[in-house]
């Protein structure tokens, strides 16, 4: 398998597994398979998630790490997600979800399998767009709360992506992230309203 998948924080683990045992936490969360799901469930595959939050001058994206995401499955099946965050005290969990990305990310990391170069893969978001997608980083040796998208790393937007960027197509981050600067940039006025 060329994927390299990083080992989450023991505390951020600990804390889903929390969640999980607890049946408040479950109930609030309103995730109707979650709420659902006949049999035990686990958290497995942790991915960081880092957000995209500018790219410089010279082609550089700058991220940051904010959290961790566990795909929480129920027998063979993928039921929800579950996310942490960091705060000064350590890992917490946030909350959990379903929707659309959880298929898309399983989606992406099956046809990321398929590839012969080994990579480590990450989620990162672009908020600006609403978009989400994995990154699948050339440096499977990297610590994963670090870095930013190598000019060479693959970003594969998951459904449902933006209009006029297709999902599940590998891009080069070289190639992709100068195409959503303009899309992510605030436009500036002429003049101040009055």
């Amino acid at each position: 398998m060329p994927l390299h998948v990083p080992p989450a924080p023991a505390p951020a683990l600990r804390s889903v597994l929390a969640a999980l045992s607890s049946p408040t936490a479950v109930r609030e969360a309103r995730t109707p398979s979650l709420l659902a799901a006949a049999g035990p469930v686990t958290p497995e595959l942790a991915l960081p998630v880092h957000v995209l939050d500018g790219i410089t001058a010279g082609g550089t994206a700058t991220t940051r790490l904010t959290g961790w995401r566990f795909l929480i499955r129920c027998g063979d099946r993928t039921v929800a997600a579950a996310e942490t965050r960091p705060t000064p005290d350590g890992w917490t969990f946030s909350h959990f979800f379903e929707g659309p990305y959880i298929t898309s990310t399983e989606r992406a990391l099956h046809q990321a399998e398929a590839v012969t170069q080994p990579y480590q893969p990450r989620l990162l978001s672009v908020p600006g767009l609403y978009m989400l997608t994995l990154w699948l980083h050339g440096d499977c040796t990297a610590d994963a709360a670090t870095g930013h998208p190598a000019a060479a790393d693959l970003l594969v937007p998951l459904a449902p992506a933006p209009p006029g960027i297709a999902a599940h197509r590998p891009y080069r981050a070289a190639d992709l992230l100068p195409a959503l600067t303009p899309r992510t940039t605030p436009v500036r006025l002429l003049r101040e309203p009055a």
